[in-house]
């Protein structure tokens, strides 16, 4: 059977390259179907997510962490019926891309003969579970001019740009019904606004007009999914 990890790159390299190809409402109908819709493949695909993103845990809890992550990964994938990995792969399988979660399947590896590179892949991963992620970092000082420029970027480049966990929420959410999102996109627009104009109190002129730059460009948005997202981001690190 193949690792889910080489799935996983893959799956992930087609949802990528399908916003440059203008494929990407067909093979997110796919993603959903496959991986979001299906409890089992999900919680797997997350629980890579997990084992292959710096937490910055402490020493005493990451040996604990991987056990558990073990755990859950043994009683998940007995679940998966044979059939339902063969859909991803009949999506898939002729993609051609590196195993970017190599690790996590040695991990997960019952194979007698890779004792060795179990072991290795174990230390690498603990290694990583116990740095910080710079990512957070940078999402909480994002500056206001970022968020304005933010907006001149491909998708594709914007997608790199976030943590594992948030291109799972904003591919989640590309699959999601454009009317329930409308409901909400002028709320989220309103607040956004009401929390740039509270940010004008005792702020300089550089960071006035950036504020009123930012404060011009939301209030111009038009509904889509991705223009959305962005502003609910905005709204959070603010």
């Amino acid at each position: 059977m193949i690792k889910f990890g080489i799935l996983k790159s893959k799956i992930e390299k087609v949802l990528l390259e399908s916003y440059s190809n203008n494929t990407i409402k067909d093979e997110l109908k796919k993603f959903k179907t496959n991986v979001l819709d299906n409890k089992n493949v999900s919680k797997l695909f997350y629980l890579y997510d997990e084992l292959n993103s710096n937490k910055g845990l402490n020493e005493s809890v990451v040996s604990d962490y991987i056990n558990e992550c073990t755990t859950i990964y043994e009683n998940t994938i007995n679940k998966i019926k044979p059939s339902e990995f063969q859909k991803i792969k009949s999506w898939v399988g002729n993609i051609k891309t590196e195993n970017n979660y190599e690790n996590v399947d040695n991990l997960f590896s019952t194979d007698v003969l890779t004792i060795e590179s179990r072991l290795q892949s174990r230390k690498l991963i603990s290694e990583s579970l116990k740095k910080k992620s710079p990512i957070e970092k940078k999402v909480v000082n994002l500056p206001l001019s970022t968020m304005v420029n933010v907006a001149n970027k491909t998708i594709a480049t914007f997608m790199e740009d976030l943590n594992e966990s948030e291109k799972k929420e904003l591919l989640s959410l590309l699959s999601e019904d454009d009317s329930k999102l409308k409901e909400n996109f002028d709320l989220v627009k309103d607040e956004v606004i009401v929390k740039l104009n509270n940010l004008k109190e005792n702020s300089d002129e550089s960071t006035l007009n950036r504020i009123n730059e930012t404060i011009q460009k939301v209030s111009s948005e038009k509904y889509d999914k991705l223009t959305y997202f962005k502003l609910k981001g905005l709204k959070e690190t603010l």
